[in-house]
């Protein structure tokens, strides 16, 4: 197999799926001892973490301005919703972009486009579905306030879901990121919210496919043809 072929099916994996897959791979191999029908079960969970825990690079756009999808997965919601308090944006509505993740979609989560990190916001709460409108406000989460170079703020929201159970955020408050950074990851299925600066138009419809780091989702100049 060409080495252009195997990038195709072999992708990096995330530091902190590495204990999940050996952990798998233990299991699948209690399970050969026992039954080997049953290796072979654990054998394709043992493949299924490591996918799930993938993280390939990305190209993000060269067009100055943009803004890029935060996560893989599917546009869920688009429409104005008031951001969370702890994020410090207001009481207006903002026009708010959800990405939904399923097990299959990889994990890590991107920058949408470059600023310094204000606020970085954890809060508990449920584990309802994350495809749902209401997970926005009574799910566990964790939110971001980014400050634009021109002042201008947006939000970032990583939402835990029906089967994730631990949001992960490894970017700190004073933090400059560029667009399409990692900044975080969420285990198995969840969603991510983007809180669009005031006046700016999502160039995305429900049902878009998303990929991370590289899908423009809006376009803070004002210049980029609808979508």
């Amino acid at each position: 197999m060409s080495v252009s072929m195997l990038s195709t099916f072999v992708k990096p994996m995330h530091p902190e799926g590495r204990k999940f897959v050996a952990i798998a791979g233990a299991i699948a191999l209690v399970l050969f001892v026992i039954w080997e029908p049953l290796g072979w079960i654990g054998l394709g969970l043992t493949v299924w973490v490591y996918y799930f825990f993938r993280d390939p690079e990305r190209v993000q756009p060269t067009r100055p301005g943009v803004m890029v999808s935060p996560a893989d997965g599917i546009v869920s919601l688009l429409e104005p919703a008031v951001p969370p308090a702890e994020l410090g944006l207001g009481t207006e509505p903002m026009m708010r972009i959800s990405v939904f993740m399923s097990v299959f979609n990889c994990h890590v989560n991107r920058l949408p486009t470059a600023g310094t990190i204000e606020t970085v916001a954890y809060r508990k709460g449920k584990f309802l579905n994350a495809s749902l409108d209401k997970a926005s406000e009574d799910n566990e989460r964790n939110g971001l306030t980014v400050v634009l170079e021109d002042g201008r703020r947006y939000g970032v929201v990583q939402i835990a879901g029906l089967v994730a159970r631990r949001i992960l955020c490894w970017s700190k408050e004073g933090h400059h990121l560029t667009m399409g950074e990692r900044f975080g990851l969420i285990r198995f299925g969840s969603r991510l919210d983007v809180y669009l600066p005031e006046g700016v138009t999502p160039l995305v419809r429900i049902g878009q496919t998303m990929v991370a780091g590289e899908t423009v989702i809006a376009d803070l100049t004002g210049t980029v043809a609808e979508a």
